[in-house]
């Protein structure tokens, strides 16, 4: 099984997350923002992983120490789960349709940290949560999973259907990216990843 668990307290969040790589496709726990913990869900689902959380933050004053800290725990999980990276697909690609947007998330996972991020979310929030973080959740994710990550809205009116088709995409993507292609080396010319 190709798992890991971190646990980041600062002053600001304490946060324990466990990441199972081959799971049962669930989530279990709360950021204590209802509609992250909506996106947390279809990323396990449609990635097929197993995410367990345990969040508590300062949403006293906003959502981003909390949005922003369970993206450094997830990108760390996902290093730590997926160790040398041998006989990995290592590259990952989805587009995810959701009603009227389209999204198209790309992922290498290279090693080397990059976040081209082309989306554009019409409001400021939904529900509680601030629609600004959904930039800030990937940026810690390709930092801390030591990714390249190309994210993209192509197209789209309303602002859930828009995040939730960058989550889904990003589950697909990376699901396939952290796939078996078969073979005991990595993916790269150099001989590391």
């Amino acid at each position: 099984m190709r798992e890991a668990e971190i646990v980041r307290c600062t002053a600001e969040t304490q946060i324990r997350l466990r990441l199972c790589l081959d799971g049962d496709g669930s989530f279990h726990g709360t950021s204590g923002i209802g509609f992250f913990d909506h996106m947390l869900t279809l990323l396990a689902v449609h990635g097929g992983f197993t995410i367990e959380l345990d969040a508590k933050g300062d949403l006293n004053v906003d959502n981003h120490h909390t949005v922003e800290d369970i993206g450094i725990v997830l990108g760390e999980a996902l290093t730590k789960a997926l160790g040398d990276k041998k006989g990995i697909r290592r590259y990952g690609c989805f587009f995810c349709p959701m009603d009227e947007a389209l999204s198209r998330i790309v992922i290498d996972l290279s090693g080397r940290p990059y976040l081209v991020y082309d989306v554009n979310i019409p409001v400021e929030r939904i529900g509680s949560f601030e629609t600004e973080m959904t930039r800030e959740f990937f940026m810690a994710l390709a930092v801390h999973g030591a990714m390249n990550l190309h994210v993209a809205c192509l197209y789209g009116i309303n602002g859930h259907h828009i995040v939730e088709s960058l989550f889904k995409g990003l589950g697909h993507a990376l699901a396939e990216a952290v796939s078996f292609r078969g073979g005991d080396g990595v993916l790269s010319s150099k001989g590391v990843l």
